[in-house]
């Protein structure tokens, strides 16, 4: 029997209404990828982070921090490793699946061989199976080749300068360090995103174990939760998990990497049929889900004390690093007396002998000026006076300092020598001894 309604009372009729639109945990990831991929190419190139090992420099933050300045240089790594740990405490595995380049690239490859095989489908489809899978795996190979070279030249050139590196790569070199590495990491790229992809986060990153040990009751991960049993058992969370887990197992399991794929799965999927997900975001196993109505210190994530803590002594680290970055001298000024003879006396002076390095650890020339202080009657006897030094470069020399051996009152006398840049700036001050010849007394 047909119920026969008027178009008026069937339109008063209404479907569930869908959730409101969002940007997925999708797109964001990917918009993420994307600036980390450019932030990973911008990084050397513009010497925002690089070790030149063949210049003996470490690059960061805009600074080009020689070898002598390891302590500012472990402070910095030191730094990040902190910053890595303490975001790992609060966010979980959030690195994993937003900003790993293992998962980047891996996933880049995964997407553009599957987009390369509906391709080939669609256009060849009268193909046999086997064929169009031979071509699809051909030019996959083909272009992956290229683009293996390209990576490895830009990992590389976090170690050699990118200039002196494509020189190398265009002569084809294979005899230095620097060939041979680019060579070995082209080979390893290649064999990574055709064959381990994401079993790397399985079997050899270590990340996924420490994160085991780091999180607790409050840190960020993906959760599923249906109290009133309404999964319909779609399976798509499952389907679309690059990891190939099913989260509604457990929270915990090692391979997944908090990517949220399956949150916008669960979403889609439920939302047709008006009702909401059944997998969030939950601040830990038993915790709200993130970005509830709640004071925006706990949705920022610093959740107790322990987060608090972490994160000022994060910005006490931060601080004491810029403060050591912003006190250190471009100009760097080293001066030792040569004792191998105590002094030399020609005919009525006395000379000491010193000598003297100057790095310019800058990016432009610059010169520096040495004077005396608290010596009487000396002078300095130099060949410039300025001494010029290019940036980038180390400037070594000699000079004496004499005096009359009638004001040697003394047979070690202290004074000082004053190192002054010319671009100004407060001198560098290096206390000294002046030795003299034994006074003897007049019979």
């Amino acid at each position: 029997m047909y119920i026969i309604m008027p178009i008026s009372e069937a339109a008063k009729i209404r479907l569930p209404a869908l959730p409101p639109p969002r940007v997925t945990y999708h797109r964001l990831r990917k918009s993420i990828h994307f600036a980390c991929f450019l932030g990973f190419l911008a990084l050397p190139f513009f010497d925002w982070m690089r070790f030149d090992i063949p210049r003996q420099r470490f690059y960061f933050a805009g600074y080009e921090l020689w070898i002598n300045e390891f302590a500012i240089i472990f402070f910095a790594l030191m730094f990040l490793m902190f910053l890595i740990i303490g975001s790992s405490i609060a966010y979980g595995r959030v690195y994993c699946g937003y900003m790993c380049p293992q998962m980047i690239f891996s996933e880049a490859s995964i997407t553009f061989e599957n987009r390369l095989r509906r391709w080939i489908g669609k256009r060849w489809f009268d193909w046999p199976a086997a064929r169009r899978n031979l071509a699809v795996r051909a030019v996959f190979l083909a272009v992956l080749a290229p683009v293996s070279v390209f990576l490895a030249f830009a990992f590389i050139s976090y170690f050699v300068a990118p200039r002196d590196l494509l020189q190398r790569l265009l002569a084809l070199d294979m005899h230095t360090a620097g060939g041979v590495a680019g060579a070995a990491v082209t080979l390893i790229t290649f064999l990574d995103f055709t064959l381990l992809r994401q079993r790397f986060c399985t079997t050899v990153c270590p990340y996924g174990y420490l994160q085991g040990i780091l999180g607790d009751h409050n840190t960020l991960l993906v959760h599923y939760r249906d109290e009133g049993r309404q999964c319909v058992a779609c399976k798509k969370c499952v389907r679309v998990c690059h990891m190939g887990i099913d989260i509604r197992q457990s929270p915990f399991q090692i391979e997944c990497v908090h990517c949220g794929e399956c949150i916008d799965a669960c979403v889609d999927v439920l939302g047709r049929m008006g009702k909401k997900g059944l997998i969030h975001y939950t601040w830990g196993e038993q915790g709200g889900e993130a970005g509830a109505h709640e004071p925006w210190l706990r949705r920022l994530g610093l959740r107790d004390a322990k987060r608090v803590i972490v994160l000022l002594l994060l910005a006490c680290y931060g601080c004491g690093l810029f403060v050591a970055l912003s006190m250190r001298r471009a100009v760097l000024v080293q001066i030792s007396p040569e004792r191998a003879s105590l002094y030399r006396i020609d005919s009525s002076q006395v000379f000491n002998k010193f000598r003297f390095s100057i790095a310019n650890r800058g990016g432009q020339r610059s010169a520096v000026i040495f004077s005396l202080d608290q010596l009487q009657a000396a002078s300095l006897a130099i060949p410039e006076n300025p001494v010029a030094v290019e940036a980038g470069k180390t400037v070594q020399g000699e000079f004496e300092i004499s005096r009359p051996l009638a004001t040697a009152a003394q047979e070690v006398e202290h004074f000082r020598i004053l190192a002054s840049p010319v671009t100004g700036g407060s001198p560098d001050t290096f206390p000294m001894t002046f030795l003299s010849p034994p006074q003897r007394s007049s019979q």
